[in-house]
Parts: structure tokens; sequence; C-alpha cells
């Protein structure tokens, strides 16, 4: 008997292994996303605090060190940014048609970038350059007649991400083609952002993605110290859309993180001062993202090792740019400030300073230079290789005074701007002004810093009537009639950039580089001291 139930039992237990077994149930999976805000390759890190307590953070070679560290804990990641990785670049890469910024990014890992307004500086054609180039995906949902204008880009792209589909849809600021030089966008056309990514969401769930990323150039203008209320055009466009799970923003240098909507709603400080770790958990049991939560980072410099492969990628640009901008052309007494846009919301000394320059050179009356083209505080991060100059930046002799470098000077002015000559009359100065503070109490790049002449303005006042009195150095008032003034003012906005319509009448003798300028007036200083005046005042109640 036992001979014959042997086998019975040998093919049961061979039938029992080989009867299906039901399927575990699916884990959830965490997906990273690394995001900058407003990169405008800076390639090389800033330099933050002064003296002995100074320290560096950001620059392509630091940023790659940290995101190789975060993917190395969750490989499951995609980097992003918002536009304006490049444009209004130091002279690292805007020296070299921006070459540099894509390559960094390349090294550096970047998955998908879109548009911002200075992404189009140089126009379509040398744009069309930069996308080939790149080896990470350009998207952007609202830009009307892309074909016609840009080839390799799309509304959208799916990255599948531990098993995970993420839908990543980029969104161009609508104003972009009032913030670059008329026709600088080719017969591009910027639609609503709220329609376009909701046309796109439909479009990237009817494949299959299961979670849904913005990437936009849209960004905080104000956030209220006591209550943190954020208000600014990434706040309108998450209030309206809907379906997102992560909503990145770009464009305003302003630090937010909050559920606004139905999304997470992150934006960093520009320039690589901080980058966001984003971690969003998908559960395929409940096919929805169960979890959201952010983290911003400080990448300093002292605190990793810089990834190599970007520093050699950098090494023959930097050996390049040396023999052109290393030599020094003055000294300051202190440093210039720029940033927290206080270039532009109010008077600035490295304002005077370039708008005196102009005035100078050119012996007119007035002269005018907006903020939105003031890139970099004197001295700049511009890093030159003699160690023994006087710099803020660690690694330097320590200032003040400073020493300058022509580099410092085409880190400020990087847009290859030329100085126009041309005579106004008293309306259009005050049409000028009255543009100049229309965005006020919110930071606007129309900005005006000026020379030769000084105004007030009352906010409180209607937009188009905020102007109360201008007056020639030494008294005599503007009047807002039709006697005529020579000024000096930069090629952008003579010819309407920045809205500044009521100049681009054809008017105009064309001069020299705006910061070849600036240089050779430094240099014929010698030594430049930070100073602001009167020459734009605020009232109230006039």
């Amino acid at each position: 008997m036992l001979a014959k139930t042997a086998p019975l039992a040998v093919l049961t237990f061979a039938l029992v292994a080989c009867s299906p077994q039901p399927a575990p149930p699916a884990q959830p999976t965490t997906i990273q996303l690394l995001d900058v805000s407003d990169w405008h390759a800076q390639l090389d890190p800033l330099t933050v605090g002064s003296g002995t307590s100074a320290y560096e953070v950001g620059g392509a070679a630091v940023l790659s060190a940290y995101f190789k560290r975060d993917r190395a804990q969750n490989p499951n990641t995609l980097t992003l940014t918002g536009g304006d990785a490049y444009g209004a670049s130091p002279p690292l890469s805007s020296f070299f048609g921006e070459v540099p910024a894509i390559e960094a990014m390349n090294a550096m890992g970047f998955d998908a970038d879109t548009f911002g307004n200075h992404n189009f500086d140089r126009g379509i054609a040398a744009l069309q350059t930069l996308i080939d180039k790149a080896k990470f995906s350009y998207v952007s949902a609202n830009l009307r007649n892309l074909d016609a204008n840009l080839n390799k880009v799309l509304p959208f792209k799916i990255f599948t991400v531990g098993g995970v589909k993420v839908a990543v849809v980029g969104l161009t600021n609508p104003e972009a083609p009032t913030l670059v030089a008329p026709g600088a966008l080719g017969t591009l056309q910027v639609t609503d952002p709220v329609a376009a990514a909701t046309q796109a969401r439909a479009a990237a769930r009817s494949q299959g993605a299961q979670v849904f990323v913005a990437i936009t150039h849209l960004g905080v203008t104000t956030q209220d110290p006591a209550t943190q209320t954020a208000t600014g055009p990434l706040i309108d466009f998450a209030k309206s859309v809907r379906g997102y799970d992560v909503i990145f923003g770009d464009h305003t240098n302003e630090q937010f993180s909050g559920f606004v909507g139905d999304a997470l709603v992150v934006e960093n400080l520009s320039k690589g001062a901080t980058y966001a770790k984003v971690n969003v958990t998908y559960d395929p049991r409940v096919r929805r993202v169960t979890e959201r939560t952010n983290t911003f980072v400080v990448p300093r410099a002292d605190a990793v090792t810089p990834d190599p492969a970007v520093v050699q990628v950098l090494a023959p640009y930097r050996a390049q740019l040396a023999q052109q901008l290393d030599r020094k052309i003055g000294v300051a007494t202190d440093v210039f400030p720029r940033g927290s846009n206080v270039e532009r919301l109010q008077e600035v000394a490295l304002g005077n300073l370039i708008a005196d320059a102009f005035r100078a050179r050119y012996g007119t009356q007035l002269a005018i230079q907006n903020g939105g083209s003031i890139r970099s505080s004197l001295p700049s991060s511009y890093a030159p290789q003699d160690k023994t100059l006087r710099r803020p930046a660690p690694g330097y002799q320590p200032g003040p005074p400073h020493d300058l470098v022509a580099g410092d000077v085409y880190s400020v002015l990087p847009f290859g701007n030329t100085v126009v000559t041309r005579t106004v009359t008293g309306v259009q100065l005050y049409a000028a002004l009255e543009n100049s503070v229309s965005a006020l109490p919110g930071a606007s790049g129309r900005f005006l810093q000026v020379s030769g002449f000084s105004f007030t303005y009352d906010v409180s006042r209607p937009v188009g009537s905020r102007v109360v009195n201008v007056t020639l150095d030494g008294g005599m008032p503007i009047l807002k009639d039709a006697t005529t003034y020579t000024l000096a003012l930069s090629d952008f906005t003579n010819s309407g950039g920045d809205e500044y319509t009521m100049f681009a009448d054809g008017q105009g003798t064309t001069r020299e580089l705006d910061a070849q300028v600036v240089l050779e007036y430094i240099q014929q200083l010698g030594t430049v001291t930070p100073v602001v005046g009167q020459r734009i005042r605020a009232v109230t109640g006039n």
C-alpha cells in the first residue's frame, strides 16, 4: 500500500507547488522631484554674508553634487526647472552663447525645463540651437504657433519613474513678449496658462499619466510676513487649475511652499541659492497621490565636493574668459548691492552708477536704466583666477575695499544692450516714469534708475497718475509739456521693452555697449563708492 500511495503524495505536492498564487498588493512609490527656480546660468557659487562669516552657495558643480547625493538616496527622481535657466547670465555662460549652461545642465542630470522670458533674449534661432544641444526635454503647453517656430518642444512629457507615469507640463509666463526685445518670440503667442494646463492634463491622463506636475514660469510677488499669505500669478494659477499634484513656480526670487487649491505649490530663491526637494507618494491601491512634502535645501559649497564632471565641462570656458575679463579696472569702497528685488523697487547705488555713466559719456541732461537689466551686485560672483585680489567671496583677500575686474561689469550688465541717445519731451518722460512705478508695491523690472533729475511718486494714487513732480538737477522743474530734453538709455528700453512704448518712435542714435560704457567710467574714476541720494522719493497723500 505504501508503494502505491507514494506517487500520489508526490503528485499532490507538485500540483500544489504549480497552482497560481495571488499577487501581492502593489506598494506605494515615493517619487523625488528636485527643482531650481530662475537659475540664470549661475555656474559659479553665490557669496552669502561678508568677511570671515562669508560662505558660498550653489553653482553648477555644487548643485550637481547635491543632486547626485539625493538621487543615491532615492533613484526614483526627476530634476526640473521652470524657465530662465539661462539668459541674463554671468559671462561664463553669456560670452559663449549660453552653451556652457546647457552643457552643465546635461551633466547635472536635468530631465525637463520650460521657457521663461529670458530664454528668448537672443531670439528664436539661437534658442533652437540650445534646445538641440540639450539632453533633457523642453515642454510648454501655452505657446501658439509652436511648430512654426521651434522643434523638439512638446506641451508635456510623461516620465515613468519607479513604475509610475508622471506627466510634466510646462507653462510660459504670459507677459514674456513685453519683457524681451520686440520680435524675439518670432510668431509665438503665449496663451492663457490655466486653459492650456487643463487641456494638457486631460491629454496626459488619456495617455495613462498618474501623477501631474506643472513647471511654470509664474511667481509669487508678495507674502504677508504675519499670515504667510502669498499673492501673485503663481498663486492665481494654482487657485484656478485642477488636478495637479505639484506646481513649481519661478521668475520672482521668492521662496514659498504651501498647499493652494489641489496642489503643493513651491518656488525657490533664484540662481540656485536654494532648491526644492519634493517627495510625492503614489499609492496604486487607491490610484492617487496620498502624500506630498517639500524641503528647501541650501546648497552650501563647503558641505560637498563639487562634481568633477561639471568642473571639467566648464574648465575650457573659464580659461578663455580669464584672458578677456580678469583685468582689474578699479576699486569699490564697499559692495554695490543688488538682489531681493531692491533694484526693482527703489533707488539703488548701482543704478545710480550705471545711469551716471551713460550721462557722463554722452553729455545728456538725463539718463535712465531699467532695474530688470541690472543682474548682479558689484563686485559680482565672477571668479577671477588671481586670488590676491580683494573680493567678498571666500578664497580671496578680504575687503572692503574690493578690487573690481572687467568680469564684474559684464555680470552686472550681461545682455549686450547698447546705449542710445535721443531727445524726449516732458510728456514722454512723465509717461515713462508712470510706467516705471505702475507695478508698485510689487517689484518689476520696468522700475527705472535715473540720473540728471529726480522725481517723487505716490503709490496710493491710481496707476497712470502717480508721478507727483519731476525736477532737473539744480532744481528746475520738468513739466508735462512739449519741452525737449536729451536722454541716454538702453536700446532695449528705447525699442519699447518693458512696455516703454512712448519711446518706440524710431528716434535715437546708437552708441556703445552699456557694459563698456560703465567699465570705462569706473576706470576713469578709479574708486567708486555706493551712494543713494534722493533721486527717487515715495510720498503719500499729495
